[in-house]
């Protein structure tokens, strides 16, 4: 099982030390490295920064946007990061939630899923150097009514293939993942509750005769390794929140519905409820502590180690760290320690 980095959005006043992460991942051997966008930074900017002051470690979206920019648009920037980097570039992609897409960009969310096919379709299309001539349901290039022309991307990517990772939470998306791309993005990851997940995935891949060969599996799991449990799962709350209570709507939260069918259904609600009434540390304080414990990395040394055997066992190939450590010292010691609780795991290439 390969380590990832995933270090979130940009922008939040630490980002000196979030290069300092990704320096001293790339030094221990790190497969990957993500940065993600939202309604702030953007990813691709970050990433060729990053490509630029490390050697060896990918960089990869997670994820850029679908609604922010078009397939064309997402394919150049693919092909210039691939090119930048010496051919270590992954594109991550989602169509992010109703709230940015309509409320920032301005794209209506209809049909994410055969936008979704429709937007790799190009990208692959582009990136492979073919004349861009498609016509879907949301995309039709050229337009048919003016005088535009089919066009050849004319930028050589290092590779002959990038690899595209899908964000999917629901079963019908991770079924999609499976079928047209070669990794996917999960959050909230559990072992114990994956297997339906995995299911989805393996029947997307049996849809176009592949296996789960080769297929990523990348899961961001928060880490915090120390002796005192409940200080260990306290720092991790506020992110369940925001995701569980606070990234979407009342209505269409996909994080917030992940966690109901994972049996949480009761305290999602606290959560979002506490979250949409402001009430920051109530909706962090109502995380249960064994959701934590099921979707995190927490507690001393020894009991990470043993729960990355469950992480490996459950089909997970990549699984990339997210630092909710204090200081920058500590979360690169974070960083050294889950290099060494893969080795103790017995999980090391």
């Amino acid at each position: 099982m390969k380590l990832g980095l995933n270090l979130g959005y940009w922008g939040a006043g630490n980002d000196a030390e979030n290069l300092e992460m990704a320096r001293e991942a790339d030094r221990l051997g790190y497969s990957v490295v993500w940065a993600a966008e939202a309604y702030g930074s953007d990813a691709p900017t970050v990433l060729s920064w990053i490509a630029a002051q490390t050697t060896q470690i990918d960089v990869g979206s997670a994820i850029f946007q679908i609604p922010a920019r078009t397939p064309a648009m997402a394919a150049m920037t693919a092909a210039t990061l691939d090119t930048l980097s010496g051919g270590r570039f992954r594109m991550g992609l989602g169509v992010s939630g109703p709230q940015v897409s309509e409320g920032w960009h301005g794209v209506r969310f209809d049909k994410p899923l055969a936008r979704t096919r429709e937007y790799v379709d190009i990208v692959r299309l582009a990136l492979s150097r073919q004349r861009v001539k498609y016509e879907g349901e949301h995309y039709t290039l050229p337009l048919p009514d003016g005088p535009g022309k089919a066009l050849t991307l004319t930028v050589h990517p290092v590779r002959e293939q990038i690899p595209i990772y899908l964000a999917a939470v629901g079963p019908k998306n991770l079924e999609l993942t499976g079928e047209i791309a070669e990794g996917w993005l999960a959050i909230f990851y559990s072992p114990e509750d994956s297997s339906e997940s995995m299911e989805a995935v393996r029947a997307g891949r049996a849809k176009v005769g592949k296996s789960l060969e080769g297929f990523d599996v990348v899961p961001t799991v928060p880490v915090v390794i120390g002796d005192d449990l409940d200080a260990c799962a306290d720092l991790i709350r506020p992110y369940c929140a925001l995701y569980i209570g606070g990234m979407g709507s009342r209505e269409k939260n996909f994080y917030n519905a992940l966690a109901t069918r994972m049996g949480y259904g009761d305290q999602a609600k606290e959560i979002q409820d506490k979250y949409l009434a402001r009430d920051y540390a109530g909706a962090g304080a109502a995380v249960p502590r064994e959701f934590i414990e099921r979707t995190s990395l927490v507690g001393p040394m020894s009991a990470v180690a043993d729960r990355l055997q469950a992480y490996a066992e459950s089909g997970v190939t990549t699984l990339s760290v997210a630092s909710y450590a204090g200081t920058l010292d500590e979360r690169k010691q974070m960083l050294r320690d889950m290099v060494a609780a893969v080795e103790k795991a017995g999980l090391s290439e």
